[in-house]
């Protein structure tokens, strides 16, 4: 068993808030730089760049997770990874289905850039991600088991999206095992204040939109890894997400 730093929450170029220079490559050298062992891919309602950063992460020596920050019906955003990037791949697919199409107003928003794993564009994203889809935060959940993932409800203690600055609470329904903070040092006030979260699992994710945002390894799992694979270390790490392991 050993330590296992993590990011589970970084935005690339591909979120029209994330800057340009958030290149998958890019950013898997500086979760390497900042001593980080697993990284999430999370950009807005999509995960087209998820591929190019499993190679890139790769390279680093880094377990790549791909993932969506999905933004429900209601606002809030909830954070989705799989531990197959095939299946991320067809849960976005099955997102693409519920978005609701706004064009993208690169002189506001920005541009939503699509790279391969050299970081070369292959093309960009036409309709507004971060908008409401048509999920509903009831339906959210059994989508992803349905494509093998986890989802947990994130930056709860951030007012923009977050679950408890939107519905007042974190809600009995649906059950969500783990929630994100953005700040670690807020989570026994958390819990005090919201009883609901005495038995979840607390998360620490940096939302990272800038290289600058992603954060030196702090939040960590110590993780079963012999026979040492990065499949079989994130497998490890989904059993606990999910309450398995």
């Amino acid at each position: 068993m050993n330590r296992y730093y993590y990011d589970f929450h970084i935005h690339s170029c591909l979120s029209p808030c994330g800057d340009n220079d958030m290149t998958p490559n890019n950013i898997a050298g500086v979760c390497a730089l900042a001593g980080l062992q697993i990284a999430a891919l999370t950009d807005h309602n999509s995960v087209k760049n998820c591929p190019a950063f499993y190679k890139a992460a790769k390279k680093q020596g880094i377990i790549p997770i791909a993932g969506m920050e999905l933004t429900t019906a209601e606002e809030i955003h909830v954070v989705c990874l799989f531990e197959r990037l095939e299946d991320a791949m067809s849960f976005g697919e099955e997102v693409e289905t519920c978005r609701i199409r706004i064009p993208n107003r690169v002189d506001i928003f920005g541009d939503q850039l699509v790279l391969d794993e050299e970081d070369e564009p292959m093309g960009v994203e036409d309709d507004l991600l971060p908008n409401a889809t048509m999920l509903s935060l009831e339906e959210v959940p059994s989508l992803v088991e349905r494509y093998g993932g986890v989802c947990f409800p994130a930056h709860i203690d951030r007012e923009a999206n977050g679950i408890i600055s939107i519905l007042g609470t974190v809600p009995e329904t649906p059950d969500f095992r783990c929630v994100e903070l953005r700040d670690f040092e807020n989570r026994e006030a958390y819990r005090e204040k919201y009883p609901i979260l005495q038995n979840k699992l607390m998360l620490c994710g940096s939302d990272a939109h800038y290289l600058w945002d992603i954060r030196d390894a702090n939040a960590y799992f110590d993780l079963e890894d012999e026979p040492y694979s990065g499949d079989f270390v994130r497998h490890q790490l989904f059993l606990r997400l999910k309450g398995e392991g």
